[in-house]
């Protein structure tokens, strides 16, 4: 069989990594082309496997200018074994000094389709090979339109009075139950949107909403409606609570259709299943799924 050649691209080679059919074109992603224009992608953190002249393999590594993290695997397709993938991925990592995350973004329900299916394993298994372990997977939801649930009427939905209570209430969360872009957060800016969303949204209290019952504060709902795409930032439940759920997201959402959304998109882990059916229940549809792949 043919050598590979693996090797970083140089200046003007965009083609070349584009030159590379996309596999999962069902998946949204930023055209290699429109990323180098914005400074995210660059030539020597993309990385090129050729046989015979032809891309098997290609990776490519975003960090946003500005950015204070590491740069992440952003674009990762293999038509290759993934014995090549993972060379690809060691050359690169050598290059970089050390390994660096991977998000392993795929069609959502990948599993139910043998194709999808057998694809992701090889970028899996390529991915394992380099060293990477696989960790949590995450849905990437979005409502397009259609009628919003009728509120159960058991609760009070107000925009929060101030930045002090936001983060009293964010304290209180133990675990939140939706965080949209919280990778990005912390690549990009440093914030554990977890511990500290007002940091990456902005002290803007307009956008954050409290749920109350019996005048008591039992959910909060942070939304940004001037990222990439309107979003459901964040949702939790002060002592965990989450009885009022269905009632805060539709509010939630609301307040984005109101000030001209026509899309809205929240990332929620994977094992969260009663949050998922509470989503699905408003509206919200699954885009695509993404799977953590970090150094050991």
């Amino acid at each position: 069989m043919t050598a590979v050649v693996i090797r970083p691209l140089v200046a003007g080679e965009e083609s070349l990594f584009e030159s590379m059919p996309d596999p999962l074109p069902q998946v949204r992603k930023t055209a290699y082309a429109d990323g180098i224009a914005m400074g995210g992608f660059q030539p020597e953190r993309t990385w090129v496997a050729l046989r015979d002249g032809r891309v098997v393999a290609r990776a490519a590594w975003v960090l946003p200018p500005g950015a204070v993290g590491q740069p992440w695997l952003e674009r990762f397709d293999l038509d290759a074994e993934p014995d090549v993938g993972a060379a690809l991925l060691d050359a690169a990592h050598e290059a970089f000094g050390g390994p660096l995350v991977y998000y392993a973004a795929l069609p959502a329900y990948w599993r139910r389709q043998p194709e999808v299916n057998d694809l992701a394993g090889r970028l899996m298994a390529a991915a394992r090979l380099a060293g990477l372990v696989e960790g949590p997977e995450r849905y990437r939801c979005s409502w397009t339109g259609g009628p919003l649930p009728e509120r159960s009427g058991r609760h009070t939905i107000r925009p929060a009075t101030g930045v002090a209570e936001i983060r009293d209430l964010v304290a209180a969360v133990t675990g939140p139950e939706v965080l949209t872009g919280a990778e990005t957060a912390l690549a990009v800016g440093g914030v554990d949107l977890a511990v500290d969303p007002l940091a990456w949204t902005g002290e803007t209290p307009g956008s954050w909403w409290v749920a109350l019952r019996d005048g008591e504060p039992v959910g909060l709902a942070g939304t940004a409606g001037d990222a990439c795409f309107p979003q459901l930032v964040y949702l939790g439940f002060p002592g965990g609570d989450a009885a009022s759920r269905a009632d805060l997201l539709t509010g939630a959402v609301a307040a984005l259709v109101e000030g001209g959304a026509r899309e809205v998109v929240a990332d929620v882990d994977a094992h969260r299943v009663a949050v998922i059916a509470e989503l699905e229940r408003a509206g919200f549809r699954r885009l695509r799924s993404r799977i953590a792949f970090a150094p050991a």
